[in-house]
């Protein structure tokens, strides 16, 4: 094929593996970026002296694509990410602990092994697994992660099914849907060896990969444009023009909200369709507590009204600064309703009933260092959601976490959507 000349409208981490899949191509690429960074919702910003990144995010070993582009811009994952078997534990060191080993034999061996879970709960996850994995990991399009799993427990749905649901689709198990749920447990818990591992930054994430893929862009002949937000877009015989200059090829790499806006008058169906997504926060709120350590570099923690957060994360474990602690609220619309400073407040005493009896500490130890929230985090995963699909017309193409695929809001459906893009 002919070399095309590319634009390649935002630079996170879609925007990103768009970029180096069209070089890799051999096209001529062109980056416009609006911040003056890349990694978009996924990178790091500075608080102070600490580099602190937008919101913890989490790898698991399925994230093939990923991890691939890592390796392409010189990223050495095994260096750039802790990898540990699936551990959901939490502060009193109880949980689901998977072993090393293939992935379904561990999933077994786990569920098993799960001492403070009844065996008529565990029975059930082994009934509930074994059901979806005889359906092809298929559901019903309008059913729901809580209807898929209606016949679980209440401690299954409170000690795994909801956390888990709220980590991979940012949507409450009563909202969000079965099948998208199925596709990630498909290619984590049931897929080769290592899928279901996670995978933690114990460097900045900008460091993971949006500031290496930038430089290798770079170094490859893109040519790079941070600060530049593309105000319009406009078709030509043969391609587009962006910022005044002609392309054969565009790839809209931006957010949902910001894409609709730019295509409003250009491709308006699109445009409603990507406009028409809602949107759930997270809230990140980051404790200091001179002298604390957690079990595990990931603690899971019981959620519910006034105990907002779902895990947390022990930064000085992962080789960040020592005492620094990142907790994640999910879903966090609720615990928004009293404002951003109430919601920190109320993760700081939820760690602290729950470090307090086994720590020693005193209720000074743990202060609020940071809190951020991500308005529009990720769409709403609902059940038989449409989704704008990846070609918009002729020569425009949309890359994002949002676009159409079979992945929720996550990194890995970022980087697949981009790469799909990219390839012509």
């Amino acid at each position: 094929m002919a070399a095309h000349r590319v634009a390649v409208v935002g630079a996170g981490w879609a925007g990103l593996s768009a970029a180096v899949t069209a070089i890799q191509s051999g096209h001529q690429v062109t980056v416009f970026e609006a911040a003056h960074r890349p990694g978009g919702r996924a990178r790091t910003l500075p608080h102070g002296d600490l580099p602190l990144d937008n919101g913890q995010h989490i790898l698991i070993g399925a994230y093939s694509q990923t991890l691939a582009l890592m390796r392409t811009v010189g990223v050495d994952p095994t260096q750039a990410l802790h990898r540990m078997p699936l551990r959901l534990i939490d502060p009193s060191g109880q949980g689901l602990c998977l072993p090393s080993g293939p992935t379904t034999l561990a999933f077994l061996r786990g569920v098993i092994a799960w001492a403070d879970m009844p065996w008529r709960s565990r029975w059930s996850l082994i009934r509930l697994a074994l059901g979806w994995r005889l359906s092809g990991f298929r559901c019903a399009s309008d059913a729901s992660v809580a209807q898929l799993c209606r016949d679980a427990p209440p401690d299954l749905m409170q000690a795994l099914i909801e956390p888990l649901c709220v980590a991979a689709l940012n949507t409450d198990a009563a909202s969000a849907s079965g099948q998208v749920f199925l596709n990630v447990l498909r290619d984590a818990l049931f897929g080769p060896t290592g899928s279901a591992d996670l995978l933690l930054p114990r460097q900045p994430l900008s460091d993971v990969l949006p500031s290496p893929a930038w430089a290798w862009l770079q170094a490859h002949g893109a040519q790079l444009h941070a600060g530049r937000p593309v105000r319009q877009l406009n078709p030509e015989a043969g391609g587009w023009v962006v910022e005044g200059q002609s392309f054969n090829q565009v790839i809209l790499a931006t957010p949902a909200r910001e894409s609709s806006k730019l295509l409003g008058e250009v491709a308006r169906d699109w445009a409603a369709s990507a406009a028409s997504l809602q949107h759930e926060p997270i809230v990140t709120v980051w404790l200091r507590a001179q002298g604390a350590a957690w079990p595990c570099p990931m603690v899971s923690f019981p959620s519910h009204p006034g105990a907002p957060a779902q895990f947390g994360f022990d930064l000085g474990a992962l080789g960040g600064p020592p005492h620094l602690f990142a907790l994640v609220v999910s879903a966090a619309g609720p615990s928004l309703s009293d404002g951003l400073e109430a919601c920190a407040q109320a993760v700081r005493q939820q760690v602290l009933q729950a470090m307090m009896p086994g720590a020693g500490q005193r209720t000074s130890d743990y202060d609020v260092v940071a809190v951020r929230a991500e308005k529009r985090a990720t769409f709403v995963c609902s059940p038989g959601l449409s989704r704008p699909p990846m070609q918009i017309a002729p020569g425009l193409r949309a890359a994002g976490d949002y676009v159409d695929g079979p992945y929720p809001a996550t990194l890995e459906g970022a980087v697949r959507s981009g790469h799909a893009a990219g390839s012509f």
